[in-house]
């Protein structure tokens, strides 16, 4: 038994060490397609949807504004100008979801929020702010493809 636990242990320690012992391998091409700097980091814009100010519209409207929202989502993204895009649940501060445009400046995030018919409807207020991030958030859209079902 002190022969299997100790052959055990030598396994186990040896996995640990080879492990340790793993480098990641550094791409060139792929850090300068990303836009990385050394630390493979950088910019883009951050976005926070909010719930607006327009309280009037109708079911149907906000239905048509909704739908352009999405398509426009899809659009951001197809053209590389949309990293990520999310919906937060229910919450008490207002915050209904969030973008990180890979953009590096305010005024270029705030051109591309202002394609979004939700924002132009004040269905959503948003705030922009500067992120300094990885630049594989832009890799994320290819996995997303992969682990999304097709619909039937």
């Amino acid at each position: 038994m002190k022969k299997l636990f100790f052959t055990a242990l030598l396994i186990l320690g040896y996995n640990v060490i080879f492990a340790q012992e793993t480098k990641p391998t550094y791409d060139e091409k792929l850090a300068k397609e990303l836009g990385a700097d050394e630390r493979g980091m950088k910019m883009y814009v951050f976005c926070i949807l909010k719930t607006g100010t327009n309280t009037t519209a109708t079911k149907e409207e906000r239905n048509t504004y909704f739908q352009g929202h999405m398509a426009n989502i899809n659009r951001l993204a197809k053209e590389g100008k949309l990293a990520v895009a999310g919906p937060f649940e229910k919450n008490d501060r207002n915050y209904r979801g969030i973008f990180i445009f890979n953009v590096t400046t305010i005024e270029e995030a705030q051109a591309l929020v202002e394609t979004d018919p939700a924002v132009k409807a004040k269905i959503f207020e948003v705030e922009l702010t500067p992120l300094y991030c990885t630049a594989a958030l832009m890799e994320i859209s290819k996995i997303h493809d992969k682990i999304t079902k097709p619909k039937l």
